[in-house]
């Protein structure tokens, strides 16, 4: 062979690889599976709690916003976002897709308020500026 690696020295890297692959994908494997547990999307209007679902179970929910306002909310993949919104503005739709603790999408016209919630199994990430 080599006269710097004998056979011993190649047998024991390759247990040291195949133990570090296995412990990175059991961690991986835990790491998504605590991102979904407990998560739920929570809709709100006119600062009533009118429903809540689970962030990991896909659905449409058709939102009857504040005078008569309407608006579609999607839960898909683990995250939400607002496909169809009766504000004039449309900011809601342009907020993007939600899927951490503490992220929201608000709908001001509609009073409508969709957030991601959490039993505070998962640190919430919060946005900054100073």
């Amino acid at each position: 062979m080599n006269k710097f690696l004998g056979k011993n020295d190649i047998k024991l890297i390759l247990i040291l690889l195949l133990s570090t692959l296995i412990v990175v994908g059991a961690l991986f494997a835990r790491k998504l599976t605590e991102e979904q547990d407990g998560k739920r999307v929570v809709v709100s209007v006119d600062g009533v709690e009118v429903a809540s679902f689970p962030l990991d179970e896909d659905r449409t929910y058709e939102i009857s916003g504040y005078d008569e306002g309407h608006n579609t909310l999607i839960i898909r993949d683990g995250e939400a976002y607002m496909s169809d919104a009766s504000c004039p503005d449309h900011l809601c739709m342009g907020m993007g897709k939600i899927s951490h603790a503490g992220q929201s999408i608000i709908c001001l016209p509609n009073r409508v308020i969709v957030e991601i919630r959490d039993n505070g199994k998962t640190k919430t990430e919060y946005d900054t500026v100073s």
